[in-house]
């Protein structure tokens, strides 16, 4: 687990993810990039704010390299699911910078330690040593896995969808094609319905 090209790997799938998170912000204003699209209030800038929180803890007080920064939403304290939302005082580009900020701290913390250098998640309770190759794994995982809420809330603002700037995973740009393809599942979907 000290190959160089492995580490490389698990970064450039952890930084696709998160410049999938990051573009889902692009072009929005302030209402739309906080506003509650689910019946649990997922929104794009609290999916953002909630991984710089999760990948901060896990790149920095995981192996004793703890962000600078306080983030007085993840505390003991802290009002349930204060890390899923932005506040008032929270600006769009103050969360984007945040997590900027995590993403070089995080950098910093994979480029030092060698893949099997070895950590402890406190939170994770008994059982919590871990490498840096399980972390690098996990926040992968955690990392796409939002991106994906990101891609669908972002669908549902403004119909934007894709999985990358540069090129897109979906068969057809047009519209009206959409429309078609929308009407079609609805028509098999309903061949199911129960009275």
């Amino acid at each position: 687990m000290t190959d160089p090209d492995a580490k490389d790997a698990l970064r450039r799938y952890l930084d696709q993810g998160r410049q999938a998170l990051l573009w889902k912000l692009e072009g929005l204003g302030e209402y739309d990039a906080r506003r509650p699209l689910t019946p649990t209030g997922t929104n794009l800038l609290g999916v953002v704010k909630h991984v710089a929180s999760v990948e901060a803890g896990y790149f920095g007080v995981t192996f004793g390299r703890p962000f600078p920064e306080p983030l007085p939403w993840i505390e003991d304290d802290a009002e349930p699911n204060a890390d899923m939302w932005a506040t008032a005082d929270e600006s769009k580009d103050d969360i984007e910078a945040l997590y900027r900020r995590v993403w070089r701290h995080s950098d910093a913390t994979i480029d030092a330690l060698p893949l099997d250098a070895v950590g402890h998640v406190p939170w994770w309770g008994p059982g919590n040593e871990v490498t840096l190759h399980r972390i690098l794994v996990h926040m992968t995982a955690e990392t796409h896995r939002h991106a994906g809420h990101a891609d669908i809330v972002r669908e549902l603002i403004d119909k934007s969808a894709g999985v990358r700037p540069d090129g897109s995973n979906l068969p057809s740009d047009d519209p009206q094609w959409w429309d078609r393809y929308h009407a079609r599942e609805t028509a098999e979907a309903e061949r199911f319905r129960t009275p």
